[in-house]
């Protein structure tokens, strides 16, 4: 088997794995495999034939070049000239790649029969199981943002089962793997591989309830777990991990044997090393030179600091990744370069295990160990190293390990981004020849990782950063002194302590450094835009351009030096003639030159620009015409506040914010997917909870124009509002408090605040009536349905609770959506009793609407059908 075969075979595996984003992928690659197999040899071996003809036409009008060597022996093969045109390789390829989507489908996981899964009914299956969980830790304990620690945990037996099926049961074995959540201190002292028993309550993981919002549930079966369990307490002693003891089998009890609580082999080597550094720095510089040297599996780094890094585009460099595995090979063979090359691969295999094992076994240092290991292969057998063949092979071999990192988002930016390094690399350092290469690389390794990378970022967060390659480029200098710093004292760490810790404070002013650029990039205007829903035929149409540039640039530059090479050797072997003979000559020269030059790939000068502004196009154009036409109110599903989104043709408003957690994980989040770069209205309707966290944390990511606050006479914790009337000013947007019966444009949608102490808000979205109405007692209901102040509204907009028959009766809604887990029952018979249609957000998720389609959920329910209101 030759090259180009195992190439199309490789590609031919890794097509058949992304064939599965599809249901009917795998047969569709199998037809596709067939008819490739039986149409295109039957195209190939025409195209050779027409090629050959061009050639020896060309080589007729030039006498000079009508040498006797053989077409192939002077002249490199194209793309298409290497393809094999055995029927047989096709259809092999297509098989193979159909036999990948099975295999798929294999490792896949899904829980067994005995899966602590089973033990949550399948009907009603948001409610809470009680249990004493025992199993072995499987991961380092992290820290989450609400302050609780993180850890996954292997399941095998279930002591206590308390609100399940069966009532209580004991010492039941079980399988499967568990996100276990439990308080901060509970894990304290907590290792991977030690055997602990956990009480808490089982839940199982919902879809996410907003568009745009994480998918808890997709990553949890991911991983293999289809539960979570919310921890209250970690039992240590074996008398408590598991009641009745006795009632356990051998082998149970051989489980059962205390694990002592401590760390293995390699976490303690991790631990070493990450106290060595951390001794004599503070935080967040000595986690930060902890994560730069073993990636983020080896220490918790304030989330603060990693949200300035990932916001200014330098998450990679709080991630293991390739630089560290470059580095670690590096000095290996410096070290051992007057020793034999066997003994170089011994060495340097075995520092290439450590590394991974320390880091975790993250994708992205899998890859690269892999390619160092081809590497020192190379080295040993005296072959020269192919990047792309040896980086094809690594992703060949990492997916028949792990069919499952095909969807992993680390594994796909890993190998785009050293994709990127190794074909864009060398032609932008080859215009950049003329500067010294230290400084060439600096400018040009960011920018071909980026490339490369960029679509796919804009495809799963919709949004880009306009400073990354700026800011990669300003901090390179300090990231190479702080991995090659880490990496230094990490291994003086680990021989011994004290060298390591004095080795780590050198680099405190260089991690300051790092971390004063991130928060400053991150912190500007602009620093993030977001691009709206990248769909996948856009993602294919931008990876596309990227080729077409790859390609059709490399191409048109290795014609045209070809030419240049020939004309040099044909001047070197021309005598002297007449000035006649001369003279034509030379207009022949201009002849095949015009040719060349004329050709669609003459020049790669004009393949960059042309690509930059399609690509520019694919992204830019659908999000203007969707958000110049568009008009949509969405109500977003929050434990908290009701928050309402109105999209207006470009203009967008925001009533209510929630908490900073809203913010975080709802509000930005559905803003980013829907293209949203800032906030032309957002009312704070809730007096009571006068400015909350949740409006600053907004402020920092997207500018507000036009902020309107309840202002009302009696405000519990209402905080200094001057600092944030001054934030909203210096990013030049307008502060106004929102008085009772005070009106507000909001373009096509008018709001009137009906009551600010309720709060009682009134929305006229075209011709239709929405009435938000605040927590309120059943006799201030009744007051304020007799003062006659509630108009009638299509649309109630409420909390849940209880809601009197005189309020209902005064409003008299056609639907009535309640932002709330649950509604009272009585409030729901009596709405049902009036035959108007009702929603709640923690059932149906979501809520959008629109003229044209009405209402639609985004959680699906057997009870939810489409309102055309």
């Amino acid at each position: 088997m030759n090259q180009a075969t195992g190439v199309i075979f490789c590609l031919a595996y890794i097509l058949g794995l992304i064939s599965t984003a599809v249901s009917w992928g795998r047969y569709a690659i199998l037809a596709l495999g067939i008819a490739v197999a039986i149409a295109l040899p039957k195209l190939l071996r025409k195209y050779t034939k027409n090629s050959v003809k061009v050639t020896k036409k060309r080589r007729s009008r030039q006498k000079e070049n009508a040498l006797e060597e053989p077409l192939d022996a002077r002249e490199e093969l194209s793309l298409l000239e290497m393809l094999p045109r055995a029927k047989w390789v096709w259809a092999v390829a297509g098989l193979v790649a159909f036999l990948a989507s099975v295999y798929f489908a294999v490792r896949s996981p899904q829980p067994a029969i005995d899966d602590i899964s089973k033990l949550i009914p399948a009907v009603g299956n948001t409610q809470e199981v009680a249990v004493t969980v025992r199993g072995r830790v499987v991961s380092t304990p992290r820290l989450t943002l609400s302050g609780r620690s993180q850890f996954w945990l292997e399941t095998d037996l279930v002591s206590e089962i308390n609100g399940g099926e069966g009532g209580a049961v004991v010492n039941r074995p079980v399988s499967g793997k568990l996100y276990v959540t439990v308080p901060l201190l509970q894990a304290t002292g907590l290792y991977a591989d030690n055997t602990i028993a956990v009480v808490g309550s089982l839940y199982k993981p919902q879809p996410p309830s907003n568009p745009g919002a994480f998918n808890f549930q997709a990553y949890l079966a991911r991983e293999g777990a289809f539960v979570g369990l919310k921890g209250r307490q970690i039992d240590w002693k074996r008398e408590k991990a598991i009641a009745d003891v006795n009632r356990v089998n051998s082998q149970t009890a051989a489980f059962l044997e205390p694990s002592g609580m401590q760390p293995s082999k390699i976490q303690a080597m991790r631990q070493r090393i990450v106290r060595s550094q951390l001794s004599h720095l503070n935080v967040p510089e000595g986690p930060l030179i902890s994560a730069i040297a073993l990636g983020k599996q080896a220490v918790d780094l304030p989330y603060n600091i990693r949200d300035y890094f990932v916001q200014a585009g330098l998450a990679h460099a709080i991630a293991a990744s390739g630089t560290q595995v470059s580095m670690v090979l590096a000095l290996v063979l410096a070290l051992t370069r007057r020793f034999s090359k066997q003994l170089q691969f011994s060495l340097g295999v075995g520092a290439l295990f450590l590394l991974v094992a320390l880091t975790g076994f993250e994708a992205s240092v899998c890859r690269a160990a892999l390619m160092g290991f081809g590497t020192l292969f190379a080295l040993v057998l005296n072959r020269q190293v192919k990047p792309l063949g040896l980086l094809l092979i690594a992703a060949t071999i990492l997916l028949l390990l792990n069919p499952l990192w095909i969807w992993d988002l680390g594994f796909q930016l890993s190998f785009l981004a050293t994709l990127g390094l190794i074909v864009t690399t060398p032609p932008l350092m080859a215009k950049l020849d003329w500067m010294p290469p230290a400084i060439a690389s600096i400018l040009v390794v960011p920018i071909a990782a980026s490339v490369w990378v960029l679509p796919l970022l804009l495809y799963v967060f919709s949004v880009v950063s306009p400073y990354s390659i700026l800011v990669n480029i300003i901090a390179a200098p300090l990231l190479w002194i702080l991995s090659i710093g880490g990496m230094v004292s990490a291994l003086a760490g680990l021989i011994f302590p004290p060298a390591g810790s004095v080795l780590a404070q050198l680099l405190d002013y260089p991690a300051k450094g790092l971390i004063a650029i991130a928060q400053y990039f991150s912190q500007l205007p602009g620093n993030s835009v977001a691009v709206g829903q990248v769909s996948v035929f856009q993602l294919i149409a931008l990876y596309s351009l990227i080729c077409w540039v790859w390609i059709g640039g490399s191409s048109a530059t290795d014609s045209v030096t070809d030419v240049t090479d020939r004309r040099r050797k044909e001047e070197k072997r021309r005598k002297p003639e007449a000035v006649r003979g001369k003279n034509q000559e030379k207009g022949k020269g201009k002849k095949g030159k015009s040719r060349v030059i004329e050709l669609p790939s003459f020049s790669s000068a004009w393949i960059l620009p042309l690509a930059l502004v399609a690509g520019i196009s694919i992204i830019v154009l659908p999000a203007w015409q969707v958000q110049s036409s568009l008009f949509q109110v969405t109500l977003l599903a929050t434990s908290g506040d009701p928050v309402l989104v109105i999209q207006d043709r470009g203009k967008v408003a925001l009533i209510n914010s929630g908490d900073e957690n809203t913010v975080r994980f709802t509000v930005l989040p559905f803003l980013h997917r829907q293209g949203v770069n800032s906030v032309n209205f957002a009312i704070a309707t809730h007096g009571h909870l006068g400015l909350s966290g949740g409006w600053g944390k907004l402020l920092e990511r997207l500018p507000i124009k036009t902020f309107y606050d309840n202002n009302a006479p009696k405000q519990i914790h209402r905080g200094n509002n001057q600092e944030f009337i001054t934030a909203v000013q210096s990013r030049q947007g307008v502060y106004f408090p929102l008085e009772t019966n005070s009106t507000v444009d909001l373009g096509s949608t008018r709001l009137q605040l009906v009551n600010a102490e309720i709060p009682v808000v009134e929305l006229l979205v075209g011709n239709r009536t929405w009435l938000l109405v605040g927590e309120m007692t059943p006799e201030a209901q009744k007051k304020l349905a007799a003062t006659g102040t509630l108009k009638p509204a299509q649309v109630l907009w409420w909390s849940g609770k209880a809601l009197t028959a005189e309020l209902l009766s005064a409003v008299g809604p056609q639907v009535a959506i309640a932002s709330a887990n649950e509604i009272d029952p009585e409030t729901a018979a009596q709405l049902r009793q009036s035959k108007t249609q009702i929603f709640w957000t923690g059932r149906d998720g979501a809520l959008q609407w629109t003229p044209a389609g009405g209402f639609k959920t985004t959680l699906e329910s057997e009870e939810n059908q489409t309102s055309f209101l």
